[in-house]
């Protein structure tokens, strides 16, 4: 069968179906390149996340271009092995007006408000993209970053690595085969922020010199630089972070949603320790409604970070460890603890594991499933079009309802959600946080 009909097929299946068919099995890619020819890479973002992403890069094809904005970092990653031919830039634009035709797929280890504008640039020109979780910024970024990736046909993954680990799709297997039942409640929490949040606004400094303070900003609203915000702590700002939820949910609550199809809630509240609209709050509890969707019944999700938890005695007891996802049927519970679930399986209630099958990635290795997927293998399956898109739409609507939250302790405003229109019908006023306006000079 011809892999463009492939492709049709996949998406007849999958508005059918829904993520089960990532467990059972997978796209084919279409074919861009021969499994012998090497790939060349350009990396945007070459420190912290970005330092591991773009090794991976080095072991799978050739680095001609690396783009950071501090230029210490720059420089120590252009003396890594097999990085010594690339040419360097601090702005991603002009590496893309300068060697857009040299270069075959490109890594984005940003922070999260500039994923967006450097993966949709890189997608229009026809690059395949690895970009770094959460996939954007913004609700109508992902939504844009998935419907790029599915008009250009580019080999796409998001850098949420548990997706290609055999224990987290096996849970989800589980979960998939009814072993626990009606499935009705779903929990997920993690010990972020381990960063400052709630905190006053920071007060302006001197930019460091070596650091490119306008190419930082992208396109975010301009501020003046100050100590926190790079190259680490950015993460809980509003203009430039997605706080806790975005930074761990798409890994925690990553298996509950390959398993249940956790897409388009229809409303979102939260309770937090309060925030002043710059700095995301110390903690939250976001509670999201998801409708039936003919595959199984309406679930609620509860999402806990900044030290709240769910309490022992919805896990029969046991004192929930750090971070985990419990999913509570009618029959039975299953208890994965661990930021990717990947620390053992374990199912409450008295109901025994079944014998499931589900798709394994290649060596458990969600970068070379990317590497595989651009070669003309089956597609990654965290790509943006049909899995990592709709993911991050539902972790970063949790945002609109801690937006809608600021004052400590006190239960939010209720969000109703149109997902299919990306407007809470309700709210008008967490329209910005939907939709950020781009400072001049960058655009989708």
């Amino acid at each position: 069968m011809a892999r463009r009909n492939s492709r049709r097929q996949f998406l007849q299946t999958t508005a059918a179906t829904g993520i089960g068919f990532w467990v059972a099995g997978g796209l084919q890619a279409e074919e861009s390149k021969s499994p012998n020819q090497r790939i060349r890479m350009a990396c945007v973002g070459v420190g912290g996340k970005g330092s591991s992403d773009s090794s991976d890069a080095a072991k799978h094809g050739d680095i001609v271009a690396i783009c950071d904005i501090d230029d210490k970092t720059l420089d120590g990653a252009s003396k890594k092995e097999g990085f010594g031919k690339a040419k360097k830039y601090n702005d991603f634009r002009k590496m893309f007006d300068e060697l857009g035709g040299g270069i075959d797929a490109v890594t984005v280890s940003t922070p999260d408000h500039n994923h967006a504008a450097i993966a949709v640039m890189a997608m229009r020109m026809g690059k395949h993209c690895f970009c770094q979780k959460p996939l954007t910024h913004s609700l109508h970024e992902a939504r844009v970053m998935a419907e790029v990736a599915r008009e250009k046909k580019v080999a796409t993954q998001m850098g949420n690595q548990g997706t290609a680990n055999d224990s987290l799709r096996r849970a989800a297997a589980i979960i998939q085969s009814g072993a626990l039942g009606s499935v009705k409640e779903v929990h997920v929490w993690t010990n972020r922020p381990i960063w400052p949040q709630g905190e006053d606004k920071l007060p302006e400094a001197p930019v460091p010199p070596q650091v490119h303070w306008e190419q930082w900003i992208g396109p975010a609203p301009y501020r003046p630089y100050a100590v926190g915000y790079h190259p680490f702590a950015w993460r809980g700002f509003w203009d430039f972070g997605t706080g806790a939820l975005g930074d761990m949910a798409c890994h925690t609550v990553n298996m509950p949603f390959m398993a249940l199809n956790l897409r388009d809630p229809t409303s979102v509240q939260a309770q937090t320790s309060g925030h002043n609209k710059d700095s995301y709050p110390k903690w939250s509890v976001i509670k999201f409604e998801f409708p039936s969707n003919g595959k199984r019944s309406a679930v609620n999700m509860t999402w806990y970070d900044g030290g709240k938890k769910p309490g022992a005695e919805l896990l029969d007891g046991k004192q929930p460890e750090a971070s985990g996802a419990l999913v509570i049927g009618d029959k039975g519970k299953l208890y994965a603890p661990g930021d990717y679930a990947e620390k053992p399986l374990q199912l409450l209630g008295g109901i025994s594991e079944p014998k499931v099958e589900f798709r394994r990635a290649p060596d458990q290795d969600h970068f070379k499933e990317w590497i595989t997927a651009i070669k003309g293998g089956d597609a990654a399956t965290s790509n943006f079009a049909e899995y990592s898109g709709p993911l991050t739409e539902t972790i970063l609507l949790g945002n609109l309802a801690v937006w809608a939250a600021p004052s400590k302790d006190e239960i939010g405003k209720k969000i109703e959600w149109d997902a299919k229109n990306l407007k809470a019908t309700n709210a008008p006023e967490v329209e910005l946080v939907i939709r950020p306006k781009f400072r001049e000079g960058y655009t989708l």
